[in-house]
């Protein structure tokens, strides 16, 4: 384990469902109440003088815009997906603003926070535009999804449950105001980035122009911590450790591995969400990271230490 004195630049991924409420309630009073639980420890990290970057997830929130989209739809038109992902960093950026600020007085440390609306650059002959998969939304009967499939948007039957949208989950390549996040971290601001992976953009001429796309958050952090020079990503998720043969009698908790170990171990759990979050450990070790911890929000303080959760670095 690292010597505990030791400041470090820390990166720190909250998952989406960390920004709602128990059994997905996303009233404004479960999210504000959600938030102030996630930057607890986050408040602690600060005041021992580490550098603090904070990114989210944002699926719950992106789902609840959508649902908007379709039942104002004959009234307004719906807002493009980019343009639900730049709502969503604003509207979670200024929530985890307020709880952290609070939570910083409360332990007594005096810093400024701020919230950087992110874009993430994809390629755009990237193959996920050419079969898109990530589901995203509610789902709904044949005779409504069509009259999206009439705007444009590829919706899919899923059986009993109706018919669900889905969209292109590209991969991230950089992430285009990472020197913004920088300046801000060295005039000593803890910031908040990259939300929901970034608004996905393609080169477009000398600019940029938003896709209709959603990045995984986690690849992400992983690109943004290698531009940062951040020592140490935590990704925050809803266990305590990575688990293999997960629910079997024989299960087994990952503690301590290596980029190579946690990718040949993948595909016993790259069904679900754990899959991004293994990858985007081991790339950031890859690229010279101390360590990526994956851990349970309750852990965040002694996750960053290297003192719990699947600690991966490049020597077991």
């Amino acid at each position: 384990m690292d010597e505990p004195a030791k400041r470090n630049r820390i990166l720190i991924a909250l998952g989406g469902n960390a920004m709602i409420g128990p059994g997905g309630d996303a009233s404004v009073a479960a999210q504000q109440a959600a938030v102030t639980r996630a930057v607890a420890g986050v408040a602690g990290l600060v005041r021992a003088g580490h550098e603090v970057v904070l990114t989210h997830g944002n699926g719950p929130q992106v789902g609840n815009l959508l649902t908007k989209n379709e039942l104002s739809a004959h009234e307004v038109p719906p807002v493009p997906l980019d343009w639900c992902v730049a709502q969503t960093q604003a509207t979670i950026g200024f929530t985890i603003q307020n709880a952290l600020e609070d939570a910083l007085r409360q332990v007594g440390c005096d810093r400024r926070t701020a919230t950087v609306v992110t874009r993430t650059v994809v390629d755009a002959d990237d193959p996920g535009f050419g079969s898109p998969s990530k589901p995203i939304g509610r789902h709904l009967p044949r005779a409504e999804a069509e009259r999206f499939i009439e705007m444009g948007q590829t919706w899919q039957d899923r059986g009993a449950k109706g018919w669900r949208r889905v969209v292109a989950s590209p991969e991230p390549r950089r992430v285009v105001d990472a020197a913004a996040v920088s300046d801000l971290l060295h005039a000593g601001y803890v910031v908040v980035a990259a939300g929901g992976g970034g608004i996905p953009v393609v080169a477009d001429g000398d600019g940029w122009r938003g896709v209709e796309a959603v990045i995984d958050k986690d690849l992400t952090a992983a690109i943004l911590g290698r531009e940062l020079e951040a020592d140490v990503l935590v990704i925050a998720t809803d266990v305590d450790h990575v688990m293999v043969r997960f629910g079997d009698p024989d299960q087994e908790a990952i503690t301590r591995t290596t980029p190579e170990r946690l990718r040949e171990l993948a595909a016993e759990f790259s069904a679900g969400s754990m899959g991004p979050k293994a990858e985007a450990a081991a790339r950031f070790v890859d690229a010279g990271g101390i360590r990526a911890v994956i851990s349970s929000l309750d852990h965040i303080v002694d996750a960053a230490a290297g003192a719990f959760g699947t600690v991966v670095t490049s020597q077991s």
